[in-house]
């Protein structure tokens, strides 16, 4: 199910379908080899990375299959604490996925895979579909689903202000 805005745009779309996963589309006013770089190289990742308020100080990655990252998150109020995961597929600018597991989780966290894959939409824009999971519980799927919607919306911002540049 896609749902439009009042711009006409395609909202956050979600399903549920079974396991507790999270699914997310987006159309970005960008090609996807454009926000492909964005969502994989470390200073651009930084800008739209995470919920609002947060603030990434450092990313650290190898960008290969079998390769491992580390993102460093500072919420607003709170200590810094850190995202880990290995890049199970690289195939640029059409497809990412990884694992995404918290140091020091929560009882409830356990490792989740992401996959993102990218298709052009004409030659300005790139429609985005996202999809994390199984979580082991509805509370911390609710959690990454506001922290993923906050952080697209940040990318799809840097994504349409890099458009009209």
């Amino acid at each position: 199910m896609v749902n439009l805005d009042a711009f006409g745009r395609r909202e956050v779309v979600m399903a549920h379908d079974g396991g507790l996963r999270l699914r997310m589309q987006r159309v970005l006013r960008a090609p996807r080899s454009v926000v492909f770089r964005a969502l994989t190289e470390p200073q651009k990742l930084a800008k739209w990375w995470g919920p609002d308020g947060f603030t990434i100080p450092s990313v650290e990655s190898d960008l290969r299959p079998g390769g491992g990252y580390r993102i460093a998150m500072q919420p607003p109020e709170g200590d810094l604490f850190y995202l880990v995961g290995e890049f199970l597929e690289v195939d640029p600018p059409e497809r990412l996925s990884y694992t995404f597991r918290w140091e020091d989780p929560d009882p409830e966290d356990r490792e989740t895979v992401v996959a993102l894959s990218l298709r052009d939409i004409g030659e300005t824009s790139a429609e985005l579909v996202f999809t994390q999971g199984d979580f082991a519980t509805e509370r911390r799927r609710a959690l990454h689903d506001e922290g993923w919607t906050q952080g697209l919306n940040k990318l799809e911002e840097l994504m349409s202000s890099a458009a009209s540049a």
